[in-house]
C-alpha cells in the first residue's frame, strides 16, 4: 500500500492489514501524517500522579499495585494529598493526575472534599483525575447515575478524566483480565463526560493476551466515539508490564512501534499521540517520535503502579525531556492539559 492510500480514512476491514506492513513503511506513513497534522513541535507536561489508595475490590489479574494482604492497604489523607500537590507545584507542575483502587470506603463526598481543597489552595492546578472505572464505581456505591456523579465532581473542581481502565476495549479480552466492567461502560462514561464539557484522554494497554483483531476493535471504538463527541484530547498506547502480576508481557519494542504507527494512521480524528517513556524507556520513546507521536507525556514526579511491578522508576526532569526531543532534531515545548503551549525551548 502506498503512502497516498492513507490520505483517506482506512476502512475497518483494511486496518488488520496494517499489522503485516513492513515496520519502516508504517513508520514512514505515520511520520508523514504526524508532520501534516502536528508539525515538528513535540510537547510534554509537568505533572504528578497521586495514587490516593491501593485498596481495590477489582483485583485485576494484570495489576501488581492493589493491596493483596490485610495491612498492606492505604488511603492518603487529604493533608497528605495537599502536601504532594504543593511539592508538585513547587516543581512547576500544572497537572495533577489522581487515580487509585476501587475502594468502597471512599464515597463521592470524599472526592468532592479533596478536589475542592486542591482548588482552594492551588486554583491554577488542573485536576486530571479518576478513570471511567472509578466513576462507574462511585455511581454504583452512591446509587447515582454517571452524569450526576460527573456533575458533582466537576462542580467540586474536576477538570478532565484520564483514559485509564480502558485496557483493551474488546469484551472478549477485557472480561478475562479485568473486573472493571464492559467496554461499552467505559465508552459511555467518556461519552457523558464529553457531553458535560469534560475533556478526556484515551488509552490502550496491549501486549498480554489480546490478538491483533482486539487492538483493531479498540481503535475503531475510540475513533467512532471521537467522531461523535470530539472530546478526546490525546491517545496513549502503552505495553503491559508483568512484574508481580499474573499475566505475561508479550510486546517487544518493535511491537510497540508498530502499534504506535498504526494508531496514528487509524485515528485520523486525533491530533495528539503520546509516547510512553514510562514503559518503553527514553530511547524507544525517542524513536516513537518518528512513528507518529507528537507528545512525550509527562514528567511524572511520582508513579506507583508501574513501580509496583518491581521496575525501577525515576521521574523525568524537564531538561532531560527537552534534551531527548532535541536529540532527534525536533523542537520541545511545555504544554498544559489542553495541549496549549506554555513555553517553547
Amino acid at each position: 500500500m502506498s503512502i497516498n492510500y492513507y490520505e483517506k480514512r482506512v476502512s475497518d476491514e483494511k486496518i488488520i492489514e496494517l499489522f503485516y506492513e513492513p515496520l519502516p513503511r508504517l513508520g514512514k506513513i505515520a511520520d508523514k501524517i504526524r508532520r501534516k497534522r502536528c508539525g515538528d513541535l513535540v510537547t510534554f507536561v509537568v505533572d504528578r500522579n497521586i495514587n490516593y489508595t491501593n485498596i481495590c475490590i477489582s483485583k485485576c489479574n494484570f495489576c501488581a499495585f492493589y493491596a493483596k494482604r490485610e495491612g498492606e492497604g492505604y488511603v492518603l489523607s487529604i493533608d497528605e494529598i495537599l502536601k504532594k500537590v504543593a511539592e508538585a507545584v513547587m516543581f512547576g507542575a500544572t497537572q495533577i493526575l489522581m487515580q487509585g483502587g476501587l475502594n468502597p470506603e471512599l464515597g463521592i463526598e470524599w472526592f468532592e472534599k479533596v478536589f475542592s481543597e486542591i482548588k482552594s489552595k492551588f486554583p491554577s492546578v488542573h485536576i486530571h483525575s479518576l478513570s471511567p472505572p472509578e466513576i462507574l464505581f462511585l455511581s454504583k456505591i452512591e446509587d447515582m447515575n454517571v452524569e450526576e456523579v460527573l456533575i458533582r465532581l466537576k462542580n467540586a473542581g474536576l477538570d478532565s478524566l484520564p483514559g485509564g481502565g480502558a485496557e483493551i476495549l474488546s469484551d472478549n479480552v477485557r472480561m478475562k483480565i479485568s473486573n472493571k466492567g464492559k467496554a461499552e461502560e467505559w465508552l459511555e462514561v467518556m461519552r457523558i463526560a464529553h457531553k458535560l464539557g469534560i475533556p478526556t484522554s484515551a488509552t490502550m494497554m496491549f501486549g498480554h493476551i489480546e490478538e491483533e483483531k482486539d487492538i483493531v476493535e479498540h481503535l475503531i471504538k475510540i475513533r467512532e466515539l471521537q467522531n461523535e463527541t470530539k472530546g478526546f484530547t490525546a491517545f496513549i498506547p502503552w505495553t503491559f508490564k508483568e512484574g508481580k502480576s499474573e499475566l505475561r508481557e508479550r510486546a517487544s519494542s518493535v511491537d510497540y512501534l508498530k502499534v504506535l504507527a498504526i494508531s496514528r494512521i487509524v485515528l485520523d480524528n486525533f491530533r495528539n499521540l503520546q509516547v510512553s517513556w514510562l514503559t518503553q524507556g527514553f530511547e524507544i520513546a525517542k524513536v516513537g517520535l518518528y512513528f507518529g507521536a507528537n507528545d512525550f507525556g509527562g514528567t511524572l514526579l511520582e508513579e506507583n503502579v508501574i513501580k509496583a511491578t518491581g521496575r525501577d522508576f525515576t521521574p523525568a526532569k524537564v531538561e532531560e525531556i527537552v534534551k531527548a526531543i532535541r536529540s532527534v532534531n525536533r523542537r520541545a515545548a511545555r504544554r498544559d492539559t489542553y495541549y496549549r503551549i506554555i513555553e517553547i525551548y
